[in-house]
């Protein structure tokens, strides 16, 4: 049986909530994300949106382009409940759900279709569900595939819902261009620039063979994408891969308490997000972007990473191994933007403890600190509490949840 999958993704996320929340809001262009000169656009409303603003924008450019708009910095802890709500909507529908960041789920609603109706049906009862326990608006895209899914639901927006038939898979595809497709970016799409394949059509009906010879096996793959092959399902226990935190600083700056209050603040978000999701991490890295500027918009991107002997969600452990990392790298630069991320990531299923790990030890005390934060922050606000120095601005509400995950391939 072919799967009928869903792309939901909510409006304007954080912008709409913010409308939904503040009704004096409504109608008005509304930009979320950093308010400073190096800020970042993370949520545009659609009212911001006609003036050409988007997120990732600097904000200093949102600015030039919509100057009467209203610049909020974001509620992260605010939108992750909310989202929270939206995926437990989504689970009515089916278990077979794969979140993607905070505002888009894929759905196989596959095993749903004989008692709920067709997939339009099953869409529209969706979006009618969200909006009226939300207040929310989300679009839907219908198709076999989880790439033909999003596709659909980006070009449906806003408010929309566009299903695309397995028979309609290749027409859907073929005027499209290629830099839809997942796996295309700048290098990839100016490579079948040059061979003359601009749109998706273009690329189905070309020779694999010469494909390959262009792109390696990646050719072959998106050779199947563009024929709207994709054997990849909805994998509701699809694991994170990493945990990652980071700020730009509004001024350049040198090694001193503002980069180290940013890196504890960091460990300590990313050590939250790890108890909160079950997981826990075994290699922490550093990085740093230089002042030097390269080109416009480009500098130079450092990384520095260590594997812990045992894995971790401690705050402390992981903020420690950072500060060695940075003291240890003892740069004379000065910096823009300080990042700290967790990978070798383990569900606390398959973490073992230790033996020697007793009631009194300092794991065991931080283990029960970690637990009072946690419980402080779930009742009254994640910035209620914090470990000593753990506070940094941001340039944009960066708790990444809300996260925009590189287009898979293969």
């Amino acid at each position: 049986m072919v799967p009928v999958i869903l792309h939901a993704d909510m409006d304007a996320f954080y912008a709409s909530v913010e409308q939904r929340d503040r009704p004096e809001l409504r109608g008005k262009p509304v930009i979320v994300g950093g308010t400073g000169v190096r800020g970042v656009v993370s949520a545009a409303s659609y009212e911001a949106r006609v003036f050409g603003v988007h997120s990732a924008m600097p904000t200093v450019t949102a600015r030039r382009l919509c100057a009467d708009a209203i610049f909020l910095p974001g509620r992260m802890d605010h939108y992750v409940a909310v989202s929270r709500e939206i995926q437990a909507i989504f689970e009515e529908f089916t278990p077979q759900v794969e979140p993607l960041s905070l505002d888009e789920a894929f759905l196989d609603v596959t095993a749903s279709l004989r008692l709920l109706g067709s997939p339009v049906e099953i869409a529209r009862a969706l979006k009618s569900r969200v909006k009226a326990r939300t207040d929310l608006v989300v679009s839907v895209g219908i198709g076999p595939t989880k790439m033909i899914a999003k596709i659909a639901s980006g070009l449906s927006k806003p408010d929309g819902l566009l299903e695309v038939r397995p028979e309609q898979a290749k027409s859907f595809l073929a005027p499209l261009a290629v830099d839809l497709l997942w796996g295309v970016g700048p290098v990839t799409c100016e490579r079948l620039r040059r061979a003359a394949l601009t749109t998706v059509g273009q690329l189905a009906a070309a020779d694999p063979v010469v494909l390959q010879r262009v792109l390696g096996d990646h050719g072959v793959a998106l050779w199947d994408l563009a024929n709207g092959r994709d054997a990849r399902g909805v994998d509701p226990d699809r694991e994170r891969k990493s945990y990652g935190e980071e700020n730009t600083f509004e001024h350049d700056v040198g090694d001193g308490e503002e980069v180290r209050r940013s890196i504890i603040a960091h460990a300590e978000a990313i050590a939250q997000r790890l108890r909160h999701d079950d997981c826990a991490g075994l290699t922490v890295t550093l990085k740093v972007k230089l002042a030097q500027r390269l080109a416009p918009g480009r500098y130079p991107l450092l990384t520095r990473r260590t594997t812990l002997a045992a894995v971790t969600d401690d705050g402390k452990v992981i903020s420690d191994t950072a500060l060695r990392l940075w003291r240890e790298w003892a740069l004379r630069q000065r910096i823009r933007l300080v990042g700290v991320s967790m990978s070798g990531i383990r569900t606390a299923a398959s973490v073992q403890l230790s033996l020697f790990d007793g009631a009194a030890t300092p794991a065991h005390k931080r283990r029960a600190l970690n637990r009072a934060v946690d419980a402080i922050a779930a009742r009254f606000g994640g910035d209620t509490i914090s470990r000593g120095l753990a506070r940094a601005p941001k340039a944009a509400p960066t708790l990444s949840l809300k996260e925009r995950r590189p287009k898979p391939v293969g």
